[in-house]
């Protein structure tokens, strides 16, 4: 039972617990011997108890140790203390993918990308160590502060797929590939599978297939086809969603076949957005055949073998989910608790037994097929086999040899090439043929081949010829100016800092050289320079600055110096309008990338703003209170204020206008002086003149003699609104 306080291991001390999934429990620690925080998981009871899901599990997570990635969570112990299954990881300071998926909604084309192509790179390590996840999802997916995005839980994952399946684990479902649903045999192609429902999501803000129950959803994945994210999310770039549907097929054998060629077309959709270079599988091209190519030869081989490898580790295993397919279900429905009747779920299962059959037997079958074929072809027991190469193409397409005896070499090469065939040519001098025409082949014409069929073809010609040099010409040239002197070419590959890609940069033997007609000449084609811990610098003109960054930490490069340049184009602002290396460039990882982000100037205000002077307002009074308001010429208001205290003093600065406005509203006293007419007292009335003074001037001295009112003068307060209004000119900032 962990405790907030215990000390596990005698080293790391449980903080506070942070997080919590289906199978672990996560808690912030403190690692008392290296005096830093780690995040310490620890494996639910029910799951401690289960000693074989302990053993895989404790096996992948050391095995997770060994992986230090900047796109991983990195491990750095597994251990168990009195029944406590833990591990110890770093503590990553962010957010899932998940969470912040639902905050967004829906997250924009070049965030997601950056994001997928982060995790791509993360799993291209795990998978370069034959580690497969197996449980890719938005919440097993970190984004830090700084934007680094970091993958978490492969040793759960692991163990869960190699164990058992509950139903914790297929709360998963949503991100299951066609064959994990069905409890089949997943590589890393099923982590590309995840990566692409996961990238959709990010893109849509939903999951592709939901249903009522996980068995529901898992028959979705493997029986409905992708939808494409552009029909909900039209802002969605062509080459985006065609990385999404080729990531999804439901055969693992159209999908990518690695994470790098996945972060390739990554890479090229940012620069690309709406480009046609995403590689997908045409089914009308279904019946058609293809010649394999040596490097999928050797992948074909390749997986035969890890297949032979897993089956061996695995034969022990006392409840072999990869080799039964229906027990998957069957656990399935034992584990989760479903809401529909008996009845329904019967059937289900029936159904689910019955596909499961078929597939099994269908995979038996073709097996079988291949196997015949390949025994057949090489020990000639198939009509027509002929002579076979050891790498001959496994394939059950058939052609009709060409007439090419009595033709050229070159051109009877030619048709062999054309028909799908592998020709070899064997030299013999001949006084009845011309020098380089056939005078026989191993097959007959009008015989049926197996595709893939190596026929040899005797030309006419000296056994002694003189190697021509194709150092420098392009592999095409070089193959070609080979072959019409009667030489077989091998091809190898090879980086070069000189050599232009696909020209040749060696041969042997060298040119100039006696060999027999025939004999093998090795020419070695540049691929270009070393780009061993380097990357092309993508285009992040455009961009906002959190999306630049992002897409610096995929390309496994970081910002530099971040500045803000003035522009007067208001659709630029807030956008890269520069930076300091040219998209396309081959630069070293980890070199820091200087770019500017578009701008406007801004301006400052700085002043004691005085009370109203005696020219603004003579009525204008001190200690009278006053309301201020500055506002910008684009509405943007400064100050907001009322005083009495002048001068007031005021500082601003980011100010988007070099132009305002500053008002005062307050109100004045008023005195004046009236005349007004009043009525006349009766006292008044009943006066009589001074003595000495009569006629007019009497009238005058006393007007109220025979008058009812008389004029008065008095003094008479009043309040009035008073508004002054100043323009400002602001300082503008450099």
């Amino acid at each position: 039972m962990i405790k907030i306080g215990m000390l596990i291991a005698d080293r790391y001390e449980i903080l506070e617990k942070v997080g919590t999934g289906g199978m672990a429990d996560v808690y912030k620690s403190k690692d008392h011997t290296l005096n830093r925080y780690v995040a310490v998981k620890v494996l639910k009871q029910e799951f401690s108890e289960n000693a074989n899901f302990v053993s895989k599990f404790r096996v992948e997570a050391q095995a997770a140790a060994g992986l230090m990635h900047p796109n991983i969570v990195n491990v750095y112990d597994v251990g168990e203390e009195k029944g406590i299954y833990y591990i110890v990881m770093e503590l990553v300071d962010g957010i899932t993918l998940k969470n912040y998926i639902a905050k967004r909604g829906r997250l924009g084309y070049k965030e997601a990308v950056t994001i997928a192509l982060q995790v791509s790179m993360g799993l291209e390590v795990a998978h370069r160590n034959h580690i497969i996840h197996r449980d890719i999802k938005p919440q097993n997916i970190i984004i830090s502060r700084d934007g680094k995005v970091k993958v978490t839980d492969f040793g759960i994952a692991k163990a869960a797929t190699s164990d058992t399946i509950t139903s914790n684990v297929m709360g998963s479902v949503h991100y299951t590939s066609p064959e994990q649903a069905r409890g089949g045999f997943s590589d890393e192609k099923s982590d590309v599978y995840s990566l692409g429902v996961t990238l959709y999501e990010m893109l849509t803000g939903e999951v592709p297939f939901d249903g009522e129950t996980t068995v529901a959803i898992a028959i979705r994945h493997i029986q409905e086809p992708m939808p494409s994210p552009r029909k909900i999310n039209p802002d969605i770039p062509y080459s985006v969603d065609q990385i999404v549907l080729k990531c999804c097929e439901k055969s693992p054998d159209r999908r990518y076949q690695n994470m790098q060629e996945l972060a390739a077309d990554l890479k090229m959709s940012i620069s690309n957005p709406d480009g046609d270079f995403v590689k997908r599988y045409d089914p009308n091209d279904m019946g058609s055949t293809r010649m394999l190519t040596e490097e999928e030869k050797e992948q074909i081989k390749q997986g035969v073998k890890n297949r032979q490898e897993s089956d061996a580790a695995e034969a022990d295993t006392e409840d072999d989910v990869i080799r039964r397919p229906t027990k998957v279900v069957k656990k399935v429905k034992e584990e989760v608790d479903f809401d529909d009747d008996e009845d329904d779920v019967e059937e289900q299962e029936h159904s689910m037994d019955r596909i499961a059959a078929i597939l099994a037997i269908l995979a038996v079958a073709i097996i079988g097929v291949i196997l015949v074929m390949i025994i057949g072809g090489r020990t000639g027991i198939l009509p027509g086999s002929g002579k076979k190469d050891d790498k001959t193409a496994m394939t059950e397409e058939m052609v009709v040899m060409p007439n090419v005896v009595g033709i050229d070499a070159s051109a009877a090469r030619s048709a062999l090439v054309k028909e799908g065939l592998i020709p070899e040519l064997t030299y013999e001098e001949s006084d009845k043929f011309t020098v380089g025409i056939v005078m026989r082949s191993s097959v007959e014409e009008g015989t049926q081949v197996p595709v893939g069929t190596t026929v040899v073809l005797t030309v006419c010609g000296n056994s002694g010829s003189k190697i021509p040099s194709v150092v420098g010409l392009t592999k095409d040239e070089a193959v070609d100016l080979l072959t019409e002197a009667g030489f077989n070419v091998n091809i190898a590959q090879a980086s070069s800092e000189e050599v232009e890609e696909g020209h040749v940069i060696s041969q042997d033997p060298e040119g100039g050289e006696q060999a027999d007609g025939g004999s093998y000449v090795t020419i070695t084609v540049s691929v270009g320079p070393d780009m061993t811990g380097k990357v092309e610098m993508p285009r992040l003109l455009g961009m906002t600055e959190q999306e630049a960054r992002n897409t610096l930490n995929a390309f496994g490069l970081k910002a530099g110096n971040v500045r803000t340049i003035i522009d007067s184009d208001p659709d630029n602002r807030g956008l890269v309008i520069s930076q300091d290396v040219e998209p396309g460039t081959t630069i070293e990882e980890g070199t820091a990338v200087n770019f500017d982000i578009a701008g406007q100037q801004t301006y400052s205000y700085s002043a004691d703003i005085s009370a109203p002077t005696n020219s603004e307002d003579p009525d204008y009074k001190a200690g009278t209170s006053v309301h201020i308001v500055i506002v910008t010429e684009d509405g943007q208001k400064l100050l907001d204020t009322t005083t009495s205290a002048f001068p007031y003093r005021m500082g601003c600065t980011g100010i988007t206008s070099e132009y305002g406005t500053l008002t005062m509203d307050y109100e004045v006293t008023i005195v004046e002086t009236v005349e007004e007419e009043v009525p006349v007292t009766e006292e008044e009335t009943t006066e009589t003149p001074q003595e000495g003074i009569t006629g007019a001037a009497a009238a005058d001295n006393g007007e109220t003699a025979g008058s009812t009112t008389k004029k008065v003068t008095r003094t008479v307060e009043r309040t009035e609104e008073r508004t002054i209004t100043r323009d400002l000119t602001f300082t503008p900032e450099n």
